[in-house]
């Protein structure tokens, strides 16, 4: 029987708001005069999840419309090449929990990101060794229940688990008709009664008994 974990990223894996938010000022720096915005870490932690478009809506709501589309697609296209060299703050024992998770389940990433960001994170983190497949906005142009079903069906897992930290994720999960874990350590809560790890070095006990594998 084949068995997947599907993670987030931001919140879930790493923290890289502050970088984001750094890259994304860098590049607004050519367009002071009609777009009159700086972004902080908080402001890129709350949006953290979402879908370019309601990014968009989010942080750029004095625009029209058009012109929000362009400014995040113009945003997220700096932000990946900006990333490359500087990637985020990795949560504590990503490594050792990836490398034995990997020894009984096979590792996955779905994110709302663009296209290039998971690749990013994979690359400068050295998880690529250890994350089989992968599927985001960016590249699918739907939204992260259908990349979750569109992942798991790709793989044919017969059982997966979706590890998030938003109440997004939550209900992305519920819409694929996967089991949730939330991760309580990352940027928001989840309103129904779950799963919850307080770091990531408690995965690997929980997911064994949500499925129910033999100690």
């Amino acid at each position: 029987m084949k068995k997947g974990i599907i993670f987030d990223v931001d919140g879930t894996l790493w923290d890289a708001c502050a970088v984001v938010a750094e890259s994304w000022n860098e590049y607004l720096e050519q367009y002071e005069k009609d777009v009159p915005v700086r972004i902080s870490e908080e402001d890129m932690r709350s949006v953290m999840g979402l879908t370019m478009s309601d990014i968009g809506d989010a942080l750029f709501g004095m625009l029209q419309k058009q012109r929000r589309l362009e400014i995040v697609e113009g945003c997220c296209t700096y932000e990946v090449e900006y990333m490359k060299n500087r990637g985020g703050i990795l949560y504590p024992d990503l490594e050792t929990v990836f490398a034995k998770l990997s020894e009984n389940y096979h590792l996955y990433i779905v994110s709302n990101c663009q296209k290039g960001y998971i690749e990013d994170f994979l690359s400068w983190s050295g998880m690529d060794r250890y994350v089989e497949d992968f599927e985001s906005y960016g590249r699918t142009g739907q939204a992260k229940g259908y990349n979750i079903r569109l992942l798991r069906e790709r793989n044919r897992l017969d059982q997966a688990v979706y590890v998030g930290d938003t109440q997004g994720d939550y209900n992305s999960t519920c819409e694929a008709g996967l089991p949730f874990i939330h991760a309580g350590y990352g940027f928001g809560k989840v309103e129904a009664e779950v799963p919850s790890i307080s770091g990531l070095k408690e995965l690997p006990e929980l997911v064994q008994r949500i499925f129910r594998d033999p100690a």
